[in-house]
């Protein structure tokens, strides 16, 4: 099933995120973790893949696993930045070939070691690249990414939805979000794409952190703005594993419910290959969900 028609379906729906080992001894553990998220039988999932393609195997082994054993819809990412046009374009027709008809389609985040190279010289720039080849290649549904609080190189919010736009131009058919704190945050920015004529769907990415060491990882790779509420809370109970984890998790599921009442009808969590807090979630929102 593709994304936009989970979307079309107009009900309240949750998916969830689970990313690939970095190498082959951590297969059947990752294995493990993903297909019991799996058995929770979420709305979809996605598969993320790794900066350069080296987890590209994994992540179709394991959305085509998803897919095949437990009928969840899955959603296969596909970054660029790093490759060649034949890389991508072999890359695409395995996708096909594996039966995934979702793909998130990003540029990725630069190596270091390709932080100083002349970019002009890149096959790929801009995730709209990659978003126009997928389309011309065959039926996928196309997601793309979004940046609530400003895109890190981005040098302002106009810039960075002017981008986006043409993204969605490009071919994309649904928006997921970088990880948000702040629900306030988001609702501003999505009145601003609207205004801007992006109207696509959008789904908020929501990422339950259950452990003080979270926090700093997780503004490093968004930069997100963490509300004092989020901050009291790792003040207080990050130091108790236990108790940090019960919190975070009711921190994340008080973001989903203020979305639902708001009128947004799909969120993503980003699980972490964590099944139990996807479970947590999941029984927190029972009566909601059903």
């Amino acid at each position: 099933m593709k994304i936009t028609d989970i979307i079309a379906q107009n009900k309240l729906s949750l998916s969830f995120e689970v990313f690939p080992p970095k190498t082959e001894s951590g297969f059947e553990s990752v294995r493990i973790a993903t297909e019991e998220i799996a058995r929770l039988y979420p709305s979809f999932m996605s598969v993320t893949y790794g900066a350069g393609g080296g987890t590209s195997k994994y992540t179709l082994d394991i959305a085509k696993s998803i897919k095949e054993r437990y009928g969840v819809p899955t959603l296969a990412h596909l970054t660029c930045v790093s490759s060649s046009r034949e890389t991508v374009a072999a890359k695409i027709r395995e996708i096909s070939k594996a039966g995934i008809e979702n793909v998130m389609a990003l540029r990725g985040d630069i190596p270091a070691a390709m932080a100083n190279d002349d970019r002009s010289r890149w096959d790929y720039r801009h995730a709209a690249q990659l978003v126009r080849e997928l389309r011309e290649a065959g039926d996928f549904c196309i997601g793309g990414a979004c940046y609530p609080e400003v895109h890190p190189e981005s040098k302002d919010q106009n810039e960075d939805i002017k981008y986006l736009k043409e993204k969605v131009d490009a071919g994309c058919d649904f928006l997921t979000t970088q990880m948000v704190f702040d629900n306030n945050l988001l609702y501003n920015f999505l009145y601003k794409i609207r205004e801007a004529g992006i109207t696509v769907p959008v789904i908020p990415g929501i990422m339950p952190i259950t452990n003080a060491k979270q926090v700093e990882r997780a503004i490093s790779l968004s930069g997100s703005f963490m509300p004092q509420r989020f901050k009291a809370l790792v003040d207080k109970f990050g130091s108790s594993p236990d108790a940090m984890k019960q919190a975070g998790i009711a921190y994340a599921t008080d973001q989903i419910i203020d979305l639902y009442a708001n009128g947004v009808k799909n969120v993503h969590v980003y699980s972490m290959n964590k099944p139990d807090v996807a479970a947590k979630i999941l029984e927190n929102l029972s009566d909601i969900l059903a």
